[in-house]
């Protein structure tokens, strides 16, 4: 049976009684009696925001200063609460008041949020941050609170500058809530665990991953406030069937960050202001067990700027936290969002960014709509396009993110609409991309996309026994993916590429990062491409139509001719630039560069020859030994001549075409004759024509042609680059299956645990260290808002002391090597080249007995003196020891 068909849940049945078959139904707690105010008027939209607490009795944390310790009621649905206390007043923290903006569609002027920020030092931000944070540190004071389910679950105050007026009660908007999770991605579900979304009931349409690492609060912002203009964009669609003002309550947007030592502060200060993180309430570690991920869970009605500037937003958003608690790389974060979260959820489509990807206003509900549209759409991406700066600033300033914008622009162009058409998509980027969670999901025997997809975790991991091959091959889980979908077994599941969907993100600007970036992603791909094509077969039993079937046959055939081309372009590159200045330089009479001196040409030729023949050593002896960030220089220069090689081959090109082509208009009168007779003329003008002037043609048709203007000179100048350098350090680099940052096998062990004991009642219950107060929550909110006020001085990146001594002794060895083998090489460029052949020719050979070239003559006196030498020393020994010296 087709899975499609019937969605496979492999948790269907695994626990009857979890979670309780009706909120309702959720245990009674003991009604502890203390003064209460009565809840404000709520709009209408937000009537039903909160069914799910409405529905059991809950008890609300209330702060207290004299008590240490305080127990908690039973369980109470979607909580741990603590044991009310008596409420008091407690003094506000006085802060500049937030812009009021009642929630309404978007388009109102009012985003992003504009705001004047505080005159202040920056020490003293800075100061008055860790000042607020260790007094809350203090005053914290240990409290029992309940399991639930046997895990660490916190309903936390939020902070109550952010609480809408008229919010108070309603707990997704008024309460943060911490779970402790101290198990595997895979297991989260099995163990009980369980999320807001879940627990409200809520059918989930969009489900938004933004995986991070240290990325800043600039890089940060720019992401969340692009995807929370969407979601208003989708809260505006009035007249949608599934859209309209209560569409956020569909959307989960879902933050997940790779190691908590690693993350960066200020992006954790803006998850503060957004209610979405709190000091002092996670814990390493529950009963014993280490905590694998801290997940906090708010539904934030606020939008933060990296300044700090703090606006009420158009609409709700619910957002989940997962700070792992260690760095376990990418993969694992998606590992946590599809396989912890996702059962869970249970969304229609899934969204994944990169922090630092901007995708526009609409794109999201553009990418969701082609699944609404088309059922048989697994996957669809929209169109990466390089963050230029204001007004194109970066094309200016860096010549490789130019050729790096030209690159993306062509490929969006050509590749991805072709690949689109035929229904497979090589690759989704997973940096803006969104894919069915149907299409995604394993089948009862376990294997599937998912399954596959997570698999290089594993293989990368120590002790695997997984070959070279696969471990480089799983370096591109993301290609793997997408063949997954489409040859899973009985979906007829198709790719498609959205145009409209678009999104801006950042480029290595330096050469040794945009080495490093390139080296994964080509072993990535060139393996993953031969794994597609030699598993060609699995498209005829996808369950598509016929004809998709030859479409798709007919794609694996085109792909397999461009895998080999990609194999072949160092020699496909060096031999069109070797027969191209050979032949611009064979004729004396139209030699391309009679300009400098008639008959220059053929020195030329062999100058440049021997110049690219040099560069291809020095960067496979750099790629062998050396890092990118230890020999940038070196990649620099070599960038520089081999772009002036290509600057010669263009010339030759262009002066060969010109020669080519009639000069007047009766030689261009019979075409069909012209290519028949003319064979430079048919194998290079009109090779070049399809070419460049289909780069040309393609972009006008799209009405995007500004790329040409702005970075086609700075694509053909690093062209070179990308065959010959990329592709040998990727290929010497076969061996690194890393992706570039390092893993954190510890934990820091710094923030406290929850210790199981007994209590009164004789229940289990946790000791744990809570904040106290809600005015230290709201000091630390605000200092937190007045420290991102400020800029952070730049930090330069530096290396670890043993990373840069071996940076330094791998670049002597290689400077060594260079030198020794270079040497070697020169003179034997210098004595064989045409220039010293000639000269020995017109001065040397003469004579009748100048039988030999004269470096020989010196070459073979030097040795016979040499020898002598050593002759008059061993004989000069043994008269020495005659005599008895």
């Amino acid at each position: 049976m087709a899975y499609r068909q019937q969605q496979h849940d492999p948790y269907a049945n695994a626990y009857p009684d979890y979670p309780p078959a009706s909120n309702a139904a959720a245990h009674t707690s003991p009604n502890y009696a203390y003064p209460q105010q009565q809840p404000a008027a709520q709009p209408q939209h937000y009537q039903q925001h909160n069914d799910y607490a409405h529905q059991q009795q809950q008890h609300d944390y209330a702060w207290e200063t004299k008590s240490t310790k305080s127990y908690q009621s039973s369980y109470a649905g979607s909580q741990a609460h603590l044991v009310p206390q008596p409420q008091y007043e407690m003094s506000q923290v006085s802060v500049p008041p937030m812009p009021a903006l009642p929630y309404q569609p978007p388009g109102l002027g009012n985003y992003p949020p504009q705001q004047a920020r505080p005159g202040m030092l920056r020490e003293q931000s800075s100061a008055g941050w860790s000042t607020a944070r260790e007094k809350l540190m203090k005053r914290r004071s240990v409290r029992q609170v309940e399991l639930q389910e046997g895990n660490l679950v916190l309903d936390m105050p939020a902070p109550s500058h952010i609480v809408p007026k008229g919010m108070e009660n309603i707990e997704e908007m008024s309460k943060l809530r911490y779970t402790a999770a101290t198990c595997d991605p895979d297991d989260f579900m099995r163990q009980k665990y369980s999320l807001r979304p879940y627990l409200m009931g809520r059918r989930t349409e969009l489900f938004i991953v933004m995986t991070m690492y240290n990325e800043d609060e600039v890089l940060f912002t720019r992401t969340m406030n692009a995807v929370l203009k969407n979601v208003a964009h989708l809260c505006s669609r009035t007249k949608s069937k599934t859209w309209g003002p209560d569409g956020w309550k569909k959307v989960v947007v879902c933050v997940v960050s790779d190691g908590r030592s690693k993350i960066n502060k200020r992006t954790l200060q803006v998850l503060t202001l957004m209610g979405c993180y709190q000091e002092g309430i996670a814990k390493d570690s529950v009963a014993g067990k280490d905590v694998t991920a801290h997940i906090f869970e708010f539904t934030s009605n606020v939008v933060v700027t990296e300044r700090g500037e703090v606006s009420q937003g158009a609409c709700p958003v619910q957002i989940i936290f997962c700070l792992k608690e260690q760095n376990k790389k990418k993969l694992n974060s998606h590992r946590w969002f599809f396989n912890a979260f996702g059962p869970l959820i249970q969304p229609n489509v899934c969204i994944l960014l990169d922090v630092g990807t901007k995708p526009t206003g609409t794109s999201i509900y553009e990418l969701w709509k082609c699944f609404d549209k088309h059922s048989s759409v697994g996957g669809a991406c929209g169109e990466i396009c390089v963050d230029t700066g204001k007004a194109c600033s970066l094309l200016l300033k860096s010549p490789l993110a130019a050729s790096q914008n030209f690159e993306y622009k062509m490929s969006n162009i050509l590749d991805k609409p072709l690949e689109s058409v035929f229904g497979y998509i090589s690759v989704l980027p997973g940096a803006f991309s969104a894919y069915r969670y149907k299409a995604l999901l394993n089948g009862p025997d376990g294997k599937g996309p998912l399954a596959s997809y997570f698999k290089g975790e594993a293989m990368h991991g120590a002790g695997s026994d997984a070959g070279l091959f696969e471990r480089n091959m799983y370096l591109a889980e993301d290609r793997i993916l997408c063949f997954e979908i489409v040859t899973k077994k009985r979906e007829a599941w198709v790719l498609k590429y959205v145009k409209s969907a678009k999104a801006a993100t950042d480029v290595p600007t330096s050469v040794p990062e945009f080495i490093s970036q390139r080296r994964r992603w080509l072993n990535g791909s060139l393996f993953a491409s031969v794994h597609a094509t030699v598993f060609w077969f699995r498209i005829w039993t996808s369950g598509q139509g016929f004809f998709r079937k030859i479409i798709l046959q007919i794609e694996f055939i085109y792909n397999a001719v461009q895998l080999i081309f990609t194999w072949t372009s160092l020699a496909n590159f060096y031999l069109a630039f070797f027969f191209l200045v050979s032949s611009a330089t064979s004729d004396e009479k139209n030699d391309a560069f009679n300009f400098l001196a008639r008959g220059a040409g053929p020195e030329v030729f062999e100058v440049f020859l021997k110049l690219y023949l040099g560069l291809l050593f020095i960067i496979l002896v750099c790629s062998l030994g050396n890092r990118p960030q230890g020999s940038k220089w070196t990649y620099t220069v070599c960038i520089i001549l081999f772009g002036l090689c290509n600057i010669i081959t263009l010339w030759c090109a262009a002066y060969t075409v010109y020669l080519a082509v009639p000069h007047s208009l009766d030689g261009w009168k019979d075409f069909p004759h012209l290519v028949e007779t003319n064979a430079t003329f048919r194998d290079i003008v009109i090779s070049l024509a399809a070419t460049y002037g289909l780069y040309f043609f393609g972009s006008l048709i799209h009405f995007e042609p500004w790329h040409m203007f702005t970075s086609f000179i700075q694509y053909m100048f690093f062209l070179p680059s990308y065959v010959n350098i990329l592709m040998m350090y990727a290929m010497c680099n076969l061996h690194d299956v890393t992706w570039g940052t390092k893993g954190d096998n510890g934990s820091a062990k710094d923030l406290g645990g929850a210790k199981k004991v007994k209590a009164e009642g004789g229940k289990d219950v946790l000791e744990v260290e809570l904040p106290t107060t809600r005015e230290d929550v709201d000091q630390l909110w605000a200092a937190s808002r007045t420290a991102l006020s400020f800029k952070p001085p730049e930090e330069k990146e530096h290396r670890d002391a043993a990373t840069k001594q071996a940076d330094h002794d791998r670049n002597s060895r290689t400077n060594v090597v260079l030198a020794w083998v270079g040497t070697n090489i020169l003179m034997i460029l210098v004595f064989t080249s045409t220039a010293f052949t000639n000269w020995v020719k017109s001065h040397v050979a003469t004579s009748s007995d100048a039988n030999f070239n004269p470096y020989l003559t010196f070459l073979f006196i030097c040795l016979a003196g040499l020898s002598a030498i050593r002759f008059v020393g061993s004989t000069l020994y043994l008269l020495l020891r005659l005599v008895g010296l």
